[in-house]
């Protein structure tokens, strides 16, 4: 056995799977960040911004006399500093349709770099290289260099999106997806009670919703439910029962009702434009935003209740939250990810405003005087050095554990549980059947955070992931569909 684990690390790392993510972020997600902005709609009439590639340089420190200079990670550390890299995006003026010449090397903000990713001077260096440049040649890399003090970013344990999960809570069948999409996560529920009534939950929504007075609102009439649900006995009544039961008849009906639900006490063409707003951006965002999403998202809540019945009537068993096929790990490239997300849209809003200002005071409109490269930097700075992320996740940045060698490949191969650790949660704390050879079984700290702070076992790896997209368009190509549910009709 040790034979095998010294060979599998002769061509792999310890900390390969925080690398890998990493290196996919910088080199792809950046990118596919602003290209989802694409362009920033100023306040000024006739004004807007195009953006383009973006470009990240090696990393480099300003000197106060001499300029910009190449800076090593051992320098960082003595000298108290960022090992940080400048990005420069592509931006292009619009004045009234019109593109003005580009702006190529638009400097925003720095990212800071992981030790001996593929940005790092360390990357690819020999043993005797890197003695040279005062560096530990046993030294996994894995972490940032942030004020000159070493810190890890912890992988986090979550719930896997975009899939449908049904379990019991309390005295009725819930039904959930974690509906994400472009960074934004929404919890969207239908719930079955034990009288067979559905309701339907999703962000912004106050309390649940109908059922069928949703599935009238998003373009389904009675006869395009029934012939959602399937034939099966059990399914008919259950819709049945909710259409009996519903107090809408039509579309109109259900479109007033759903829109005072909303938005109570408002004008009615507020009212409409909150309802549609919401049903199009925070009702199950995965399938799309917008109107022509409306029937394939009424068809997936069905999708969703026909679930719950089945469950419910002990058809098919519910699933297992803490089977590990149900979770995914954020690793540091998924962390960096979701903090540039944030990062980039306060500079958005920066520039606007910037913009604001500077038109109001009779200024010319110029690129370089509208960045504020701050705005993006302090606030990746501030989460990496402090731990606090966004969503109120605090402790994802952690000083690096240098007490020991294996202290240190254990911190940087640790996940922790976003649940909290002052409840029990004993189903959460077992050792479940999944965790063989993913987890390590003893590797987890006594009290309060037993079993909610565990760490990888010494062989398993993390798959970066691919894109969803892809999977979808060669599925389509083949000829694959969507099975449907299977169980057996008594």
């Amino acid at each position: 056995m040790k034979g095998l684990i010294t060979e599998y690390y002769r061509g792999s790392s310890l900390v390969k799977q925080q690398l890998d993510s990493y290196n996919v972020f910088v080199a792809k997600e950046i990118q596919e960040i602003i290209n989802v902005v694409g362009r920033i709609k100023t306040n000024v009439k006739g004004f807007e911004i195009k953006l383009g590639k973006v470009r990240i340089e090696p990393p480099r420190y300003y000197e106060a006399r001499g300029g910009y200079k190449k800076i090593l990670p051992a320098e960082a550390r003595i000298r108290n500093i960022s090992y940080s890299s400048p990005i420069f995006l592509e931006m292009v003026p619009i004045f009234n349709g019109v593109e003005r010449p580009v702006y190529s090397d638009i400097f925003i903000g720095e990212m800071p770099i992981m030790i001996k990713s593929e940005l790092c001077y360390l990357h690819g260096k020999s043993k005797k290289e890197l003695v040279e440049a005062m560096e530990d040649p046993d030294d996994p890399g894995g972490y940032f260099i942030i004020n000159g003090t070493e810190r890890a970013l912890i992988s986090i344990e979550d719930l896997v999106p975009n899939k449908l999960l049904v379990t019991h809570e309390k005295e009725k069948i819930v039904a959930k997806i974690f509906s994400t999409r472009q960074g934004f996560r929404a919890r969207c529920v239908v719930n079955r009670s034990v009288d067979g009534n559905y309701t339907v939950e999703f962000p912004s929504a106050p309390g649940a919703l109908p059922f069928i007075a949703l599935l009238r609102v998003l373009g389904m009439d009675n006869e395009q439910i029934l012939e959602a649900f399937s034939d099966s006995r059990i399914l008919k009544n259950d819709a049945l029962l909710n259409l009996e039961s519903d107090a809408t008849g039509n579309k109109e009906e259900a479109i007033e009702y759903i829109s005072k639900r909303l938005s109570p006490g408002q004008p009615q063409e507020f009212r409409l434009s909150r309802m549609e707003s919401l049903i199009d951006n925070y009702l199950l965002p995965h399938i799309g935003s917008g109107k022509d999403y409306r029937l394939e998202k009424a068809q997936f809540l069905i999708y969703l209740a026909t679930k719950a019945t089945l469950v419910y009537n002990k058809k098919i068993p519910p699933d297992d939250k803490d089977h590990y096929a149900n979770k995914r790990v954020k690793l540091a490239g998924n962390l960096m990810h979701e903090l540039f997300r944030y990062a980039f849209q306060f500079l958005v809003r920066d520039i606007i405003y910037q913009t604001s200002r500077a038109h109001a005071r009779g200024r010319h409109l110029n690129i370089n005087t509208l960045i504020r490269q701050d705005a993006l930097s302090d606030r990746i700075r501030y989460a990496m050095a402090t731990g606090n992320w966004i969503a109120s996740q605090t402790g994802v940045s952690q000083l690096l554990d240098r007490t020991s060698y294996i202290a240190t490949v254990s911190h940087l191969r640790r996940i922790v549980s976003p649940l909290s650790k002052r409840h029990p949660h004993f189903e959460a704390r077992d050792l479940h059947g999944t965790h063989l050879g993913r987890l390590c079984p003893s590797e987890t700290p006594e009290g309060p955070n037993c079993s909610l702070v565990k760490n990888l076992a010494i062989m398993a790896d993390i798959s970066i992931g691919s894109d969803e997209q892809e999977v979808i368009e060669t599925l389509n190509r083949i000829g694959i569909e969507t099975p449907g549910v299977k169980y057996e009709e008594e």
